[in-house]
């Protein structure tokens, strides 16, 4: 029997090693989620009050600009093409696949959720972060978010007010065009910039621990999403049945947008090295942006900010599961 079991036991712990991000992203999720004393939850909201998400995104960037070269940031700048066809699939695919979902009969605060989930920008960290895990270029994926975080604060207003008029929903939505640069600029280009000076100086020392700081950026993202998941779990504890359906609704949505980027990958011919960046940033959304203007303009539907978080983590998990295929 014991002979039976070791192997067994081998073969589990081998997997758990190789996926060990998406295991780390799921037991975050689900111990969050049990833990009946709420002191979890409570810590990843008091974090979120005191700026703690924001220091992950620069510590992130930080590291993002260590591992870095001006020339490398240059081929990202050059990459136009590539540039072009991920802000296709976060401002255009998008939205349109959202359309799609809300022929479905679903609640109203779903489907604004889903809605505001299809009008973000791509996201400031993580899919840097797995851009680069995959093989591909982090250059070019900070380029592709730096360019859709700039261009969302014009079309969020006017995309957003179409899709909420197809509802029969009506919102002024207005974004602080100058507070979402400034808040660009201190994330992320700052900390880019010193990452890229220091690295100038201490070559040698960030090649001894440039594994250790990949390692360690991934466990920031792991960070970001115990933070997210901390700020509805009084809803997921509450709406079982509910949870279930958006979870299976915003899997399907990230999978048909995958498959959408990945089409146009293919008819571009972009080879390996230069799609992952396209693929990651183009068809991962910012969170915290999302979460602002479902607080300001729809807080009587809590339920569109539970469709937010949910699609943020269940898309952290599919891309995960996708970095350690193309690690492989």
């Amino acid at each position: 029997m014991k002979k039976n079991m070791r192997p067994s036991l081998s073969v589990i712990l081998s997997l758990i090693n190789r996926y060990w991000f998406l295991t780390a992203l799921f037991s975050i999720c689900l111990i969050t989620v049990v833990d009946g004393s709420g002191i979890l939850a409570a810590g990843g909201k008091w974090l979120k009050l005191h700026r703690g998400p924001d220091l992950v995104v620069v510590l992130i960037f930080f590291f993002s600009g260590l591992a870095l070269s001006p020339e490398q940031l240059k081929k990202g700048l050059m990459d136009v093409s590539g540039i072009l066809l991920a802000l296709v699939v976060i401002f255009i695919a998008a939205p349109l696949i959202a359309v799609l979902f809300s022929l479905f009969p679903m609640g109203t605060g779903i489907v604004i959720g889903l809605f505001m989930v299809a009008v973000m920008p791509s996201t400031l960290s993580s899919g840097v972060v797995m851009t680069a895990a995959a093989g591909g270029r982090p250059a070019h994926a900070l380029v592709i978010t730096i360019v859709a975080n700039v261009l969302s604060v014009f079309t969020i207003p006017v995309v957003l007010s179409l899709l909420l008029a197809m509802i029969g929903q009506s919102a002024i939505v207005s974004i602080d065009k100058a507070a979402i640069m400034i808040k660009i600029g201190i994330l992320v280009v700052s900390p880019l910039a010193v990452g890229m000076l220091l690295k100038h100086f201490f070559a040698s020392l960030y090649h001894r621990i440039e594994r250790k700081l990949t390692l360690f950026n991934q466990c920031l993202i792991l960070f970001i999403v115990w933070i997210a998941m901390s700020q509805t779990h009084a809803l997921l504890v509450g709406s079982g049945l509910t949870v279930a359906l958006i979870v299976i609704m915003v899997f399907a949505y990230h999978g048909l947008l995958l498959l959408c980027g990945w089409g146009l990958i293919c008819l571009s011919g972009r080879q390996h090295g230069q799609w992952e960046s396209v693929l990651f940033m183009g068809c991962q959304k910012t969170l915290p942006l999302s979460v602002i203007l479902q607080m300001s303009l729809f807080p009587q539907y809590g339920i569109a900010l539970l469709v937010c978080v949910l699609h943020h983590v269940v898309h952290l998990m599919m891309d995960g599961y996708l970095v350690e295929r193309l690690r492989k």
